[in-house]
């Protein structure tokens, strides 16, 4: 909003220090503040909300880890709302309402939380961990991709529109074509439910959302500077520049969140914050033309949700189990690991495979 402020000043001739906002660096910094900021201002009040409201928080699964029962237990959930908010005030604030990137992964967030929120809504009022049906909730989940998907392969120059880009393989583009909403459709609600998985621990998935958007605000930023994406060999998408400030605000809507969910949590993300979370990743990618390096960046939420497939195909056709426990943090938990420890070890993971992500940039 700010933005389109200042360029309609600059358009009648009054130039001012406000030219400052016309930068993508300086108001990707303004948006990461101010979302921290919303968030950390609101987050008492919020979750003192949700006590009230929920009485007697998130219902624990019965089939989790025994500690998980007491430890957990009244812990209030829907703290998704609180990142989406914080996100959405600083978008409003510092980002470019007339960038249609800006509005796909925007609107294609707050639809994923959208779902986790009626999710959540439907265990909290059933106080089971029942909630949407995988029917209803994929559906929703496959349809909001699929139409951003459609969307951005809409947004994209010609060349590039239909076509799967390879991080190791400068010059090689692979063309779907009118399959490529498919594939876009599989890697946006593959994400949202990665992160889903991985949000078992207090912390847990809000780091690696963290170091993730901080990746893909580095790399939106190139991609969308055709000088850069010269020099460093990516392709470039105009207008893709802008999804710096949206990546810039989630890192601190992400960071005020956690200084709520660090162990102990004094609220859970919920359906709501992870689905909505790995939406965004997921569109992030789509529109950067990086869906195959977010699976290195994002690496950790991969290996979450291949453990949940491989238990419970394994299980299925032998009967036995190959971890103790999925998704793969209950596996080390259930060896004796301490949730602390899981925790900064995965962020330790998740922040190497941070950069090498960024380090598909030199290889190209």
């Amino acid at each position: 909003m700010l933005y389109m402020l200042v360029s309609h000043a600059i358009h009648d001739g009054h130039i001012t220090l406000l030219n400052l906002l016309r930068y993508i660096s300086f108001r990707a910094g303004c948006a990461c503040l101010t979302a921290l900021g919303v968030s950390l201002m609101l987050g008492r009040p919020f979750i003192a909300m949700l006590r009230r409201i929920q009485r007697g928080g998130q219902p624990i699964r019965a089939l989790g880890p025994e500690r998980h029962l007491v430890e957990k237990a009244g812990t209030p959930t829907m703290g998704g709302v609180l990142i989406l908010t914080a996100l959405s005030i600083s978008m409003l604030l510092w980002g470019n309402l007339e960038n249609g990137f800006v509005w796909a992964v925007w609107l294609t967030t707050l639809g994923f939380g959208a779902i986790g929120f009626a999710d959540d809504y439907r265990k909290l009022a059933r106080r089971n961990t029942e909630g949407l049906s995988k029917k209803a909730r994929l559906g929703g989940e496959f349809t909001l991709s699929l139409l951003c998907g459609l969307w951005l392969q809409y947004l994209m120059p010609p060349e590039l529109a239909g076509q799967l880009a390879f991080p190791f393989a400068k010059d090689f583009l692979l063309p779907l074509g009118p399959l490529y909403p498919v594939f876009a459709m599989v890697v946006i609600t593959g994400f949202g439910n990665a992160v889903n998985f991985t949000d078992g621990l207090d912390g847990l998935a809000i780091g690696p959302v963290v170091t993730a958007a901080l990746v893909f605000a580095i790399l939106s930023y190139l991609v969308g500077n055709h000088v850069f994406a010269d020099y460093l060999q990516v392709h470039a998408v105009p207008g893709t520049g802008e999804l710096t400030v949206f990546c810039a605000a989630l890192v601190g809507a992400g960071l005020g969140f956690l200084w709520f969910n660090a162990p102990p949590a004094a609220v859970f993300m919920g359906d709501t914050g992870s689905l909505s979370l790995g939406g965004a990743l997921g569109s992030l990618a789509v529109a950067i033309k990086h869906e195959l390096v977010l699976c290195i960046v994002g690496g950790l939420f991969v290996a979450e949700t291949l453990s949940v497939i491989i238990q419970v195909g394994w299980y299925k056709r032998t009967g036995r189990r190959v971890f103790l426990m999925a998704p793969i943090h209950h596996h080390f938990e259930k060896k004796g690991w301490t949730e602390p420890t899981i925790v900064i070890r995965f962020w330790i993971i998740s922040i190497i495979l941070g950069l090498c992500g960024l380090a598909t940039l030199k290889l190209r």
